[in-house]
C-alpha cells in the first residue's frame, strides 16, 4: 500500500531515536515535511540530516518536553518551519521504573503533560487542516505493571486521555488515535541493553512472544503512518496494540 504524505506536515515530539526516528523516516519517506524535537541535540541532529536526506523539509529543535514554556515554543517554531501542522505525535517517555516521587513525576511530566502541553500547543494548526493526533502508550497499559509501576499507570492515562481528546476534538474534523506497542528493540534502546544487562528477562520477554522476536520500530512506524492517512478517515478514539501478540 501505497500512503502519500505530500505536502503535508507532521511533527513528532520524541523523535530523534527508535520508534520517534523510524516514524520521522518513515513520513518522509511517504513525502511528509517533519520536525522532530528531543533533548539531546547530536541524536536530534543526526537524524533530521536522514529525514533531510529523503528531500523533504526538515526540522528540528532541542526541546525539554517536561517544560511546558518550551513545548509552547517548539511547536510555534516548527509549525512555521513547515507552514502548518496536519499530524502531531506525541511519542517521548520518560520510563518511570521507580516507584517513588522521582518516578512518577519524570513519567507524568513527560508521557502524560507533554502529552496535554503539545496537544494544546498544535491545536489552532490541526484545526485549520483537520489533521490528527497519535499519542504513544505502551502494552504495559493493558496489566499490572509490577516493573515500572509509574510507566504502566501513565500509559493507563494516556489512553483513556486519547479517548477524551478523540470526543473533544471530533467536532473539529480531528481525529486522535494511540499505539501501544509491545516490546521494541532497537540499537541502543532499553531492550539492546537489557539483552546483556538483565539477559534473563530479555528471555523471558522473548519467550513470551508468540512471533518468537521483539518488534522493530519500523513495525511501529507503519501503524502510525496507517493511522494518519485517509485510509483511517473513519477511526478514532482508538488505540491499537501492536505487539506481535505478546499480551496474548
Amino acid at each position: 500500500m501505497n500512503i502519500d504524505f505530500t505536502g503535508k506536515k507532521v511533527v513528532i515530539c520524541g523523535g530523534s531515536r527508535g520508534i520517534g526516528r523510524a516514524m520521522a523516516l518513515g513520513f518522509a519517506g511517504s513525502g511528509a515535511d517533519v520536525s522532530i524535537c528531543a533533548r539531546g541535540a547530536g541524536t536530534l541532529e543526526e537524524t533530521r540530516l536522514e529525514v533531510a536526506a529523503l528531500g523533504h523539509i526538515a526540522h528540528a529543535g532541542a526541546c525539554d518536553l517536561a517544560d511546558a514554556g518550551a513545548i509552547k515554543s517548539y511547536i510555534a517554531d516548527a509549525a512555521e518551519t513547515l507552514g502548518g501542522i496536519d499530524v502531531l505525535i506525541n511519542n517521548a517517555s520518560a520510563f518511570g521504573s521507580t516507584d517513588d516521587v522521582a518516578g512518577w513525576m519524570s513519567s507524568m511530566a513527560i508521557d502524560m503533560m507533554a502529552t496535554v502541553h503539545a496537544t494544546q500547543a498544535a491545536l489552532p494548526f490541526l484545526k485549520a487542516g483537520k489533521g490528527c493526533v497519535i499519542n504513544t502508550s505502551s502494552v504495559a497499559a493493558l496489566r499490572a505493571s509490577a516493573r515500572q509501576p509509574p510507566y504502566g499507570a501513565i500509559k493507563a492515562a494516556v489512553i483513556h486521555y486519547t479517548n477524551t481528546q478523540a470526543a473533544m476534538y471530533a467536532r473539529d474534523g480531528i481525529r486522535v488515535n494511540g499505539i501501544a506497542p509491545g516490546s521494541i528493540e532497537f540499537p541502543g534502546g532499553v531492550w539492546d541493553r537489557r539483552k546483556t544487562e538483565n539477559p534473563k528477562l530479555y528471555g523471558a520477554v522473548l519467550n513470551s512472544i508468540p512471533f518468537g522476536r521483539l518488534g522493530y520500530a519500523e513495525e511501529i512506524a507503519n501503524v502510525a503512518i496507517f493511522l494518519a492517512s485517509p485510509m483511517a478517515s473513519w477511526v478514532t478514539g482508538q488505540t491499537l496494540v501492536v505487539d506481535g501478540g505478546q499480551t496474548l
